[in-house]
């Protein structure tokens, strides 16, 4: 099955991130950054399949080579916290072979980037691992007509009603930015997600793959559907050696509540479907002046009717007849309208507990999450402590030593920074009791959900005890227009 997945990110020079590392890790190469003196060796890399720089066309052909592309930007941009290059990583349809996975990304980069002045440096990585993706880097500046790297954006006066320049205290006068492009508009990301999700369709389309993918969420698809979380690289590899981790688990908990919800919003549609019918049936008898295929009688009165004709014959129809109405008595249904409501009330009821259900699995990952990287931060601490106070002679083997410890240290900073807020303390005994009391709320709207495909299925069997009154009535109808007829 075709998945969709594009993620967006900014490499910046403020968060430790150089693009000529980037690119070598990317390409599995080995270049010197000219702007720190670091080489960046990744030869070993294994699972690139394939790389390629793609320019426009007032590139100069030397950027064909990713050095000298990325040593280009790293030159250019003088600031240190400089945004140096975009990156998009897109899942690749695991249905197209590799010539076809390659065309579809040279397109799309073609068509979205390099048509407007990007230069992409693109890699294709697959470790035969079930998750083939392309790495795209981006160039963020604009290229002028000479080749040389133009601004990424222009200072403009403010003029007063006058039209005449702001004038400050200081003695300067009143600017704004200006941004040369339109790359960091916020609907691009949009756009660029949309554009992944067309073109994608078209090659599946154009090699008989029945498989959509859709760049919107399951909310604005309309469809009511847990999100599943995110594993892991080291996690997705335990889970396809056949070892369950504690996310996968959460995983299959998900995948399975969410077959019974589509099962439950399935069934309730075929149900509003059906009693929507009968109304058009009965109006269109009217119009015919024929007797109506279901009586406007009191639904209790013709299931008691029903009772006490089959009293006798001890089969599973009474069985049904006799559920049926206790549950139409019970909820005081005495009509198709009423039953109508009936069911259309059990699809709200069903729609709310599944976004109840939703937004509480939502909260339990987002305190998982925090547990797990504020575990990672203090664990590592010390070995961050331990490579700033090395002396720089030697910070690059630490570093290399201690990549592994290093890299979780700054992830988990970088998001306890992000999600925190305000505070700074790791509550992790107070998320642990959150989670705890969460993961209640959701076995206790599970079980609602439960109840609701149990309420669906009574309904279910009042709908089959009417089709048969229908069916009933009409060789009822029928037989007494052939006696007309005789």
């Amino acid at each position: 099955m075709a998945i969709y997945h594009l993620c967006i990110k900014i490499i910046s020079r403020g968060k430790g991130k150089s693009a000529v590392a980037a690119s070598a890790y990317r390409s599995g190469e080995k270049i010197k950054n000219e702007y720190d003196g670091i080489v960046h060796d990744f030869t070993r890399k294994g699972g690139i399949t394939y790389t390629e720089i793609l320019l426009p066309q007032n590139a100069p052909q030397e950027f064909l080579d990713r050095g000298t592309l990325w040593n280009s930007v790293e030159k250019i941009e003088k600031s240190k916290n400089s945004q140096l290059a975009r990156e998009i990583e897109v899942a690749l349809p695991k249905e197209l072979d590799r010539e076809k996975q390659i065309n579809l990304v040279r397109e799309y980069v073609k068509e979205n980037f390099v048509k407007v002045g990007m230069c992409a440096d693109i890699a294709l990585h697959d470790k035969n691992d079930g998750n083939p993706h392309a790495h795209i880097l981006l160039t963020m500046r604009p290229l002028n007509e000479d080749t040389t790297w133009g601004a990424k954006s222009k200072k403009e006066y403010i003029l007063d009603e006058n039209r005449e320049k702001v004038k400050l205290k200081n003695g300067n006068y009143k600017t704004r930015k200006i941004n040369t492009t339109d790359w960091n508009e916020q609907g691009k990301a949009e756009e660029w997600r949309k554009a992944w999700a067309d073109i994608t369709n078209k090659y599946l389309e154009e090699n008989s793959i029945q498989d959509k993918v859709d760049h919107r969420s399951y909310q604005r698809q309309g469809i009511e559907q847990i999100p599943t979380i995110h594993l892991g690289v080291s996690v997705t590899q335990m889970e396809k050696k056949g070892i369950a981790t504690d996310r996968g688990n959460i995983n299959r908990e998900i995948k399975h509540q969410n077959m019974i919800l589509r099962e439950i919003s399935r069934r309730i549609k075929a149900l509003l479907n059906w009693i929507r019918g009968i109304g058009k049936e009965e109006k269109a008898e009217n119009e015919n002046a024929k007797s109506t295929l279901l009586p406007k009688e009191n639904l209790l009165s013709i299931f008691e009717n029903l009772i006490h004709k089959n009293a006798d014959k001890n089969n599973t129809d009474l069985e049904k007849y006799i559920e049926s109405y206790q549950l139409l008595k019970e909820k005081n249904i005495t009509s198709i309208n009423q039953l109508k409501e009936s069911i259309t009330d059990l699809r709200d009821k069903n729609y709310k507990t599944t976004r109840a259900l939703k937004d509480t699995e939502k909260k339990i990952d987002e305190k998982t999450k925090l547990i797990d990287q504020s575990e990672k931060y203090l664990k590592y601490k010390d070995t961050y402590k331990a490579y700033t106070k090395t002396k720089k002679s030697r910070q690059e083997d630490f570093y290399n030593e201690h990549r592994a410890e290093l890299i979780l240290f700054e992830s988990a900073k970088r998001y306890l920074k992000e999600h925190l807020g305000e505070s700074k303390t790791l509550a992790i005994s107070k998320w642990e009791t959150e989670v705890t009391t969460l993961k209640k709320e959701k076995k206790s709207l599970y079980n609602q959900i439960l109840e609701i495909r149990e309420e669906v299925e009574q309904a279910e069997k009042v709908k089959t005890c009417i089709e048969q009154l229908q069916e009933q009535k009409k060789q009822l109808s029928q037989v007494k227009r052939n006696e007309l007829d005789l």
